[in-house]
């Protein structure tokens, strides 16, 4: 048996990362090592190491800037004269944006194909989804609202990329989920058939781009008849709207704007009729200023999350939160956006049920975690909030997890660790499968903590 400090230099050989740097590597590792099937070299005896990664920064327009954007904060980027946006943090491997290892730079996603993923991911995940993470993990700083959009089911997705891959980047659905960090705005779904009702009523910019035919249609539709045809009126109506020549819809928006601001001065507007101003003056004359009346006006608060299913509907206005969805960048844009815009796709793909979005809040698993599991199998969120001087541990769990530290600082601790495992804002740690972690907070105030991993369902 080889003394703790040569295994551990012979390990970080073996990982092909020059010194230990920012890796936690086990200090009891053995240097025997096996050969899979596959040919990648396995240490029969080591605990694989946990990570510490560094996740990848978008800029998108809608993004927040340097001194307000919560993902600038975390990625410790910019200077006081960096004036991009910072919009998304990207945690994961997707071949866009993969994460990389902090210690050496290479790319967690050749790292772990190189390591063989059945080991670090878990037989059963690598199975499924072979050598990439299932799930892509985000942090989104919102501070204009994001295009009205959905993401497309399995088999459009695959039919979208071979149809048009410079647009459509990989061939998988992306559900996702979003958990709120501060108060966070979103549109989502279609309103009920009588919300829908009123706005025709009393929205007559609307109602003019819908068409005399589609209103009398919806204006007559019951509540409960089974939803066929209402989901038809719906989608004929909509899709007017969205399709309508950019002239019309430019007119239509400047007679909304000029009424609602006349209007204001003798009543007080509507929370959805105050939102199509604010969104006017993000997007002048965009169709998509119309559209909102069409979908639920969200408002969650921190800690509550959203999920969001394929060919829905939806729109983040403001706010900051985590996301986390399968590992996609698949997107259907049709409105408040300079992106490019698909919007028959989007009109036709559409499910077009009419249903307030369910509020998650989360379900307790132990002190201090609360977890979000949603009906997608790639993925469920833990929150964890710690208290300074208290510890919280994370069982092992027969898939990898992807840690955040959101606020506070503190220790990780786990058995393949050498380094004391410090914990601060910003931090994100990958963790192999069947790994049990420990959680310490220790600063002056708490610690804030997600974790990304594969649904529990999946494994049951």
């Amino acid at each position: 048996m080889a003394s703790s400090t040569t295994a551990s230099s012979q390990l970080a050989l073996a990982l092909g990362i020059p010194g230990l740097g920012g890796l936690l590597i086990p200090t009891d590792a053995a240097t025997t090592t096996t050969t899979t099937a596959e040919g990648n070299d396995l240490h029969a005896d080591a605990s694989h190491p946990v990570l510490r990664l560094a996740g990848a920064v978008q800029h998108y327009e809608w993004g927040g800037r340097r001194g307000s954007s919560l993902v600038a904060r975390l990625a410790g980027e910019g200077d006081d004269g960096d004036e991009r946006p910072y919009a998304e943090l990207w945690m994961g491997t997707h071949p866009a944006a993969p994460s990389s290892l902090a210690a050496s730079g290479e790319s967690l996603r050749e790292w772990l194909g190189r390591r063989g993923p059945a080991a670090l991911l878990g037989r059963d995940v690598a199975a499924r989804w072979g050598g990439d993470l299932p799930f892509l993990f985000k942090v989104l700083s919102v501070a204009r609202a994001l295009s009205i959009q959905a993401h497309p089911d399995a088999a459009l997705a695959r039919a979208l990329h071979a149809l048009r891959p410079a647009t459509y980047r990989d061939d998988n659905h992306k559900p996702e989920m979003a958990v709120a960090v501060t108060d966070f705005r979103a549109l989502c779904g279609f309103v009920s058939v009588q919300e829908l009702k009123d706005v025709l009523r009393t929205v007559p910019e609307v109602r003019e781009l819908v068409g005399k035919e589609e209103a009398v249609k919806l204006m007559g539709a019951k509540e409960h008849d089974g939803g066929i045809g209402v989901r038809s009126y719906l989608q004929s109506a909509f899709t007017n709207l969205m399709t309508a020549s950019k002239e019309t819809v430019s007119e239509a928006v400047s007679k909304l704007k000029s009424r609602l601001n006349i209007e204001s001065k003798v009543r007080t507007l509507t929370k959805k009729e105050q939102l199509v101003l604010s969104l006017e003056m993000q997007y002048p004359e965009d169709v998509g200023v119309l559209a909102a009346f069409f979908f639920n006006y969200v408002k969650l608060n921190p800690g509550e999350a959203l999920y969001i299913g394929a060919n829905e509907p939806h729109a983040y206005l403001s706010g900051e939160c985590v996301e986390c969805m399968a590992t996609s960048d698949n997107v259907v844009r049709a409105g408040l956006t300079p992106k490019y815009r698909d919007v028959q796709t989007l009109c036709s793909m559409l499910t077009y049920k009419q249903n307030y979005p369910e509020i998650l809040r989360g379900v307790p698993v132990q002190a201090y975690v609360t977890r979000y599991i949603p009906p997608s199998e790639e993925f469920e969120v833990d929150r964890c909030l710690l208290p300074s001087g208290e510890s919280v541990t994370m069982s092992p769990v027969p898939g990898p997890s992807i840690f955040l530290v959101m606020t506070g600082e503190g220790k990780i601790e786990a058995d393949s660790m050498l380094d004391e495992g410090k914990a601060k804002e910003g931090d994100v740690f990958f963790v192999p499968a069947h790994t049990e972690v420990r959680i310490l907070a220790s600063g002056p105030g708490s610690m804030q903590l997600y974790r990304a991993g594969v649904n529990s369902r999946f494994f049951s």
